[in-house]
C-alpha cells in the first residue's frame, strides 16, 4: 500500500515545479495525495475539515490542468486510474523517497506483508519528458508497452513544455524521449512533427462575441481577456502563438491557474480565453462557454517528438518513441 504520507506537502511542491504548474495547484495536489490516502471524497473532506463539494471541485480543477483523469469514479471507495498512479508515483520519485507498489484501490488500510520473495531481476528504465496534456494522451499508449514489455519501466518528467525545456532534458540525461510544443520545427534541434493543436478562444455564452457571426481582431483588442498566470509555461505559448496569428487582446481581467475560477468568470462575461489540447476540448464541451467564430485561423501548436543520445543504441528507447509516434 502506498503511503500517501510520502506525496504530500512538500513533495507536492517538488512535483509542482515538475509540472510548471503555479499556485493554487500546490493546494490541488496536497488534495489529491489526501484523497489517495483517504480512499473516499467523504473521509477526505472529514480528514480535512471541508466540504464533499470542495474536494470534489479541486479534483476536477487539477483533472482539467493535468489534461487527464487521475479517479475512475469520485463516488464511494475512489480507483485511480493508470494516469493517477503514474502521476502519485513521480511525485513520489521526485520526493526521492524509493517507490512502492501500488494497490489498485485506494484504499486507506494495511496490507499484509508479503512473505519473502527472491529479487526481481532489474527492469530497464525509459525517461519520458512530455507536457503534462501529452501524457494524458498518451497514458492507454504507455500502459500497453508496459504490459507488453514487463523488463521495461517508465518514468516521467512533466516539466517540458517548450523546445529549450526538451533540449535541456535530454542534453542532461534527464530525458530518453521528450515531446514538446512548438509553433514551427525548430532550427538546429532534430526533432519530428507529431500533431498540432489548434488554438481557440472561449467567452460566456452570453457574452456578445460568443453571439457573433464573425469576431475580428478589432473586437478582441477591446476585449478583456482571462490568462493562466504569468509564470504558467502555457501562457507563454499561447502569448506566443496569439502574436503570431497577430492577435492583441484587452488587458487581463484575471490570471488564474484555478480553471474553476476561469471557467466562472467566462460566464459571468468578464473576458475571454485563449486554450488548446485537452483544455480547450474540455471548455467546449461546458455548458455556457462557447467557442468564439473568428474571421480568420489562429495559428495552430505543434507536439514534436526528440530523441536522446542513447536511443540509438537502446532498442527499447525507439520501439517506444516508434509506437508512441504511430
Amino acid at each position: 500500500m502506498y503511503d500517501c504520507a510520502k506525496i504530500a506537502l512538500n513533495p507536492a511542491r517538488h512535483f509542482l515545479y515538475q509540472t510548471g504548474m503555479q499556485s493554487p495547484s500546490l493546494r490541488q495536489l496536497d488534495i489529491f495525495a489526501q484523497m489517495v490516502a483517504a480512499g473516499s471524497v467523504a473521509r477526505c473532506a472529514d480528514m480535512l475539515g471541508v466540504t464533499a463539494d470542495e474536494i470534489a471541485r479541486d479534483i476536477a480543477s487539477l483533472e482539467m490542468r493535468l489534461g487527464y483523469r487521475l479517479f475512475e469514479d469520485m463516488s464511494g471507495s475512489v480507483r485511480l486510474t493508470p494516469a493517477g498512479r503514474k502521476t502519485a508515483q513521480a511525485m513520489t520519485l521526485l520526493s526521492q523517497d524509493a517507490p512502492e507498489d501500488w494497490d489498485e484501490t485506494a484504499a486507506p488500510a494495511e496490507a499484509p506483508a508479503p512473505p519473502l520473495q527472491p529479487p526481481a531481476p532489474q527492469r530497464q528504465t525509459i525517461m519520458l519528458a512530455a507536457p503534462a496534456p501529452i501524457f494524458g494522451h498518451f497514458q492507454d499508449a504507455l500502459s500497453a508497452f508496459e504490459a507488453a514489455n514487463e523488463d521495461i519501466a517508465i518514468t516521467l518528467d512533466l516539466h517540458v513544455q517548450s523546445v529549450t525545456d526538451a533540449a535541456a532534458a535530454l542534453r542532461e540525461g534527464r530525458a530518453d524521449i521528450a515531446y514538446f510544443y512548438a509553433l514551427e520545427e525548430p532550427a538546429g534541434f532534430a526533432s519530428r512533427y507529431g500533431w498540432s493543436e489548434p488554438l481557440s478562444l472561449y467567452a460566456g455564452a452570453a457574452h456578445p462575441l460568443a453571439q457573433a457571426d464573425s469576431v475580428s481582431r478589432e473586437d478582441l483588442a477591446v476585449t478583456p481577456m482571462l490568462a493562466l498566470e504569468r509564470r504558467s509555461p502555457m501562457r507563454h505559448i499561447i502569448e506566443d502563438a496569439l502574436a503570431r496569428g497577430r492577435v492583441q487582446l484587452g488587458a487581463p481581467a484575471l490570471e488564474s491557474d484555478d480553471m474553476f475560477a476561469v471557467m466562472t468568470a467566462l460566464r459571468a462575461g468578464t473576458g475571454i480565453f485563449a486554450a488548446f489540447g485537452a483544455l480547450a476540448r474540455d471548455l467546449g464541451r461546458m455548458d455556457g462557454i462557447e467557442r468564439l467564430r473568428l474571421d480568420s485561423q489562429l495559428p495552430a501548436i505543434e507536439v514534436r517528438q526528440a530523441l536522446g543520445a542513447r536511443a540509438a543504441e537502446t532498442p527499447a528507447v525507439e520501439a517506444l518513441a516508434e509506437f508512441l509516434f504511430l
